[in-house]
């Protein structure tokens, strides 16, 4: 009944969705007013529908009802609450069905935001925004029912894959959700700009919050799946260029390339073609990623199971790049730039070759992640390009990336003097070159991509931190403000610029951990209870070994009986912490095993320990010890890359 229930509320949100673009249609053909206000009604009514048959999805989930199919494959008796709750985007069925909840909580918003509003460009933006809808509605009605009923009931399911059982699996699919979904707000208004022939700057300033959320939401997504790949696969790292994990990137790049580009725009009247492709390219890298994961072109860890799926979002892809390639041809007379750069010595040049930049980066990503199909297509043979190709061919691009971002606040709009550029460049040079060189000295570092782009890096650092103490010292000097309120006052009176400048501060921060990278430890080693081992400045002492059931430990072994090994770390001489690696077997998974990390982080290196297994009888553990430096800096970047993006969202800072 429940399941009939759900399918019915999506069945019913499909006709409403067609009638909405209908009516829609009629309101531009005929101006008649009513019919506007039916197909908004009707657009509440789908929207209602949706979020309706979620809920259902989740009450069912949380009740265990394994006469859905779906259930009986992503969930169990067993499972704890909230990763009953993780199962509605754990599996392809439900991840669409999630999709298309976060879609029609966007069009709402939107609607509601701007129902006053863009009177001629608002009925496109909605029939854009429900074509997109339209065509996860007809995937969930008629290939990847979430509510199909089960064949054979099975009151035994096997539950969420254990690598899914994380806290992080239940943050990090949301907000990758609301990042890949978010962008299609900036795509249909960038749409609507080319059918209602505004191609100004004003529905760029509509929608610069309706593309930072997304991007805010989506780099966090990234790093989060980093963390989780971190803690959880047990390989050590944070980033292996997945074709999952590049999925995501794809977007990410363009979205991050659109966000500058269209300063220029709103500034100097330019590149408002340029910006009509990016946030086209971004809108359909989103899609692209999304068919990436599903079809089952690609092998992933993240990657969903095959299915006939693919073609479907292929021809989806395919309609939009040929649609996004008749607007642009239809108004390509409205896209010429009023205005040309005038020196290759000013800010709109530092962000033209860092649009250029981002640009290169994601093909050279996209052909990377794309070879082994293109080499099998062509040879009979899939050649896969690991992560040697990727960071052989990004980093120098990086380098490039990371000195634009501290050149682009030392560069004037329109032109800038070469007197004054040497007056800006000397001090940040001489101080990250003293820093740099100190410190390649006292640590005999020499590799060449670590020494440049800790330069690099404190070079950007010295340049936003000078940029705030000037600010702030004239603010001080002319208002007669305190430090502390000169520096808040900064925000309230242009928080996209001082935002933003905190955003680029947490990416080179997230860069120090990138750097240490290069400089990880890995020893196996095989130990007795009561051994002692050192390994660098750390001593080892393995202390004893048990195993925990779902019969001795019923609250935290609900699902899954586990080994445990207790180990003492010592550093320099002194204690340094306890750690408990696990290898954990899930009853529900056929006894699939899963190593438990043990992490201990420090600011300067994590203490990384998996356990391969432990000989119950004898005690005799494999483990893998990872030293990884800075690490913790990555997270700590994202922290301020968050705040800064919450800085350019919020409309008013208010001060006591």
């Amino acid at each position: 009944m429940i399941s009939s229930l759900g399918s019915s509320f999506l069945i019913i949100a499909l006709f409403l969705n067609i009638y909405t673009i209908f009516s829609m249609g009629i309101f531009l053909k005929y101006k008649k007013y009513q019919f506007k206000i039916s197909s908004i009604n009707s657009l509440y009514c789908s929207t209602l529908l949706i979020i309706l048959s979620s809920f259902i999805l989740i009450r069912e989930l949380i009740q265990s009802n394994f006469n859905i199919a779906y259930i009986s494959k992503y969930s169990s008796t067993n499972t704890p609450l909230i990763y009953k709750i993780t199962g509605f985007w754990a599996g392809m069925e439900g991840s669409l069905l999630f999709w298309l909840f976060v879609l029609s909580i966007y069009s709402i918003s939107v609607i509601l935001m701007y129902k006053n509003k863009f009177t001629k460009m608002m009925p496109w933006v909605i029939i854009i925004l429900m074509f997109i809808q339209l065509f996860f509605l007809i995937i969930c009605c008629f290939f990847e029912d979430p509510f199909k009923p089960a064949i054979n009931i099975n009151n035994n399911a096997s539950g969420l894959n254990p690598l899914l059982q994380h806290p992080l699996m239940v943050i990090h699919p949301p907000l990758l959700y609301l990042g890949y979904i978010g962008f299609a707000v900036p795509f249909a208004f960038a749409i609507g700009a080319l059918i209602t022939q505004k191609i100004d700057s004003d529905w760029i300033k509509a929608t610069r919050r309706w593309t930072l959320f997304p991007w805010g939401c989506l780099s966090v997504a990234i790093v989060l799946g980093g963390r989780w790949a971190y803690l959880e696969l047990g390989w050590g790292g944070y980033w292996a260029w997945d074709p999952v994990e590049n999925a995501s990137f794809f977007p990410w790049l363009t979205g991050t390339a659109y966000l500058h580009s269209v300063l220029i725009q709103e500034k100097r009247n330019m590149l408002k073609g340029w910006n009509i492709i990016l946030i086209m390219s971004t809108f359909t890298l989103t899609i692209f990623g999304t068919y990436l994961t599903r079809s089952g072109i690609i092998s992933s860890i993240h990657a969903f199971a095959a299915t006939d799926l693919g073609i479907w979002f292929f021809g989806f892809i395919i309609i939009i790049v040929l649609f996004n390639f008749f607007m642009l041809w239809k108004r390509k007379n409205l896209l010429v730039s009023q205005n040309k750069l005038d020196s290759i010595f000013s800010r709109e040049s530092g962000f033209l070759f860092n649009n250029m930049l981002f640009v290169a980066i994601c093909l050279a990503v996209l052909w990377g992640t794309m070879y082994p199909l293109i080499s099998e297509a062509f040879t009979g043979i899939q050649i896969t390009l690991g992560p040697s190709y990727f960071n052989r061919v990004i980093q120098p691009f990086g380098i490039i990336l990371v000195f634009l971002t501290g050149v682009g606040p030392l560069l004037s709009w329109r032109k800038t003097s070469i007197k004054s550029m040497k007056r800006n460049f000397y001090r940040p040079s001489i101080f990250s070159l003293i820093c740099t060189s100190v410190w390649s000295i006292s640590y005999k570092v020499y590799d060449i991509y670590p020494v440049i782009y800790t330069f690099l890096v404190l070079f950007v650092i010295y340049i936003i931190c000078s940029e705030f103490y000037k600010a702030v010292i004239t603010r001080v000097k002319i208002h007669k403000e305190t430090p502390i309120k000169a520096f808040v006052m900064l925000f309230k009176i242009n928080r996209t610029r001082y935002g933003g400048y905190i955003v680029h501060l947490g990416v080179m921060i997230m860069f120090v951990g990138f750097i240490g990278k290069a400089f990880d430890k890995e020893a196996n080693i095989s130990i007795m209870p009561n051994e002692t081992i050192e390994l660098e400045d750390y001593k080892i002492e393995y202390q004893k070994f048990w195993l925990e059931t779902p019969e001795t430990n019923p609250e935290n072994r609900s699902n899954h009986f586990s080994k445990i090994i207790s180990m003492k770390i010592d550093k320099d001489n002194s204690f340094f912490t306890n750690l408990f690696p696990e290898k954990r077997f899930y009853i529900d998974q056929n006894n699939q095993p899963h190593s438990e990390v043990a992490l201990k982080s420090t600011m300067l290196e994590d203490f990384y320990v998996v356990l391969g297994d432990v000989d119950m009888k004898t005690g005799l553990a494999t483990l893998i010890i990872k030293i990884n430096p800075m690490v913790s800096w990555v997270w700590i970047g994202t922290i301020l890359l968050c705040i800064g993006v919450i800085i350019c969202l919020d409309p008013k800072i208010r001060l006591k």
